[in-house]
């Protein structure tokens, strides 16, 4: 009899293994607002701010900011800005910062016009020798920060005086080069067909949904906590609703003289900053490598007792960093059609930084997803586009500009602050 009451699983005396639970809606709402309270705000300011900020431009300037064309034209505006952004958070992540991307991304468009002008190559050598030329860049970097020890700050400083002198170098006196391939042209400046633009929509949203449904399924399977699928629908139906928005404004046509020249379609660098949130949020959150990254980022010496090669993590996050800023410069020469001595230069950079950071990047390192750096950069595209709307002073639009990155540092410091506190650091 004994026997059988030790073997019996429902026994008092044996402890219970609590069942894990998918969450219900309330429950997943009420965890989110405890890790709110806890100073993990993520990038709900980014959010709040965007939404405030398209209803005040909304607004006051109905005709001229709230349009069909103007919200293409926003796209164009942020796509390069979002690319160097997107490498800044490799290298945030860190807790270190690139200074030179902005003209890593000049130089390296400078090399694709030369290649495309001069040299008449093809956009695939054109292309791949400016991507080459940023990896180089990078790994220059990398190596200088990693290897003998030089702080960030100081190396990249050095890289963005001396690649606006390569730059002049490589431009010449003419002080531009235009460009007239089509391919690299269509990056920027052609859209995809209507139909194209519903396939792209059905494709992200079901991938989007048979993706996370199937890591439910594995959580589930494997006795973890996963969401239930009340809250995977509620996310789901949420991203269709706002891509659907989306790609029908975009299929809208929005030419001023259609009956000459019809413009309408999503255009083509929207997929291409969507293939570049997937992988690299995959390369990110779901391997080994990005996971060093964010462990490096929290402490590198913690990091390099675990292990982990901080070193090479460091040179590799240069490496991409700049890759990405030479993408950069080609969706810059694309958009102007010619590249010059100002290209990636002025607030290029300052304003990759600041998207980074607007969208939750910590530059204290450890926090931040590429989604992060994709909302921030379209914050600041619309300060950038809607200001000029309002008022044409632009002292006032360097002055908000600037208010809007240091409001989004101070909520970055004080959410460490909060987090500390609670524990949650």
């Amino acid at each position: 009899m004994s026997s059988d009451v030790a073997d019996d699983p429902t026994t008092v005396g044996t402890p219970a293994v609590p069942t894990p639970h998918s969450p219900t809606i309330n429950e997943a709402l009420r965890d989110y607002v405890a890790r709110i309270r806890g100073g993990e705000l993520g990038s709900l300011p980014a959010t709040l701010g965007l939404i405030v900020l398209i209803l005040v431009f909304s607004i006051a300037q109905p005709k001229d900011f709230a349009t069909v064309g103007n919200f293409a034209n926003l796209i164009n505006q942020s796509a390069a800005i979002v690319v160097l952004a997107i490498g800044l958070v490799f290298v945030l992540l860190l807790g270190e910062i690139d200074l030179s991307a902005g003209y890593a991304a000049g130089t390296c468009g400078a090399i694709l016009a030369v290649q495309l002008t001069q040299k008449h190559h093809g956009a695939v050598v054109a292309i791949g020798s400016a991507l080459l030329a940023g990896a180089l860049i990078g790994l220059l970097i990398g190596l200088l920060v990693a290897r003998l020890g030089i702080p960030s700050f100081v190396v990249t400083l050095a890289f963005f005086l001396g690649l606006q002198g390569v730059q002049l170098h490589i431009i010449g006196l003419g002080g531009t080069i235009p460009i007239s391939n089509q391919a690299v042209l269509d990056i920027m400046n052609s859209n995809m067909s209507v139909v194209r633009g519903w396939e792209l929509f059905a494709i992200v949203v079901i991938s989007y949904a048979a993706v996370t449904f199937l890591r439910i399924r594995r959580r589930a399977s494997a006795g973890l906590v996963s969401e239930s699928i009340a809250v995977w629908g509620l996310k789901t139906g949420s991203l269709a609703i706002v891509l659907g928005i989306g790609t029908y404004l975009l299929n809208q046509e929005r030419a001023v003289n259609p009956e000459l020249t019809s413009i309408k379609g999503v255009p083509y660098v929207v997929p291409v900053i969507l293939v570049l949130l997937v992988v690299l949020t995959f390369v990110l959150q779901q391997t080994r490598f990005g996971r060093h990254i964010y462990a490096v980022g929290g402490n590198a010496e913690a990091a390099r007792r675990a292990g982990i090669s901080v070193k090479n993590l460091k040179t590799m996050c240069f490496v991409i960093c700049s890759t990405l800023a030479a993408f950069a410069g080609i969706l810059l020469v694309s958009r102007d059609n010619s590249v010059s001595p100002s290209t990636g230069g002025s607030v290029t950079l300052l304003y990759a930084v600041g998207a980074a950071v607007i969208g939750g990047v910590s530059l204290f390192g450890g926090r931040g997803r590429i989604k992060d750096a994709i909302l921030g950069g379209l914050v600041l595209a619309v300060i950038a586009n809607g200001l000029p709307l309002v008022t044409a002073d632009a002292g006032i639009q360097y002055v908000v500009t600037g208010l809007v990155l240091l409001l989004a540092a101070s909520v970055d410091a004080l959410s460490r602050k909060r987090s500390a506190t609670s524990g949650r650091a």
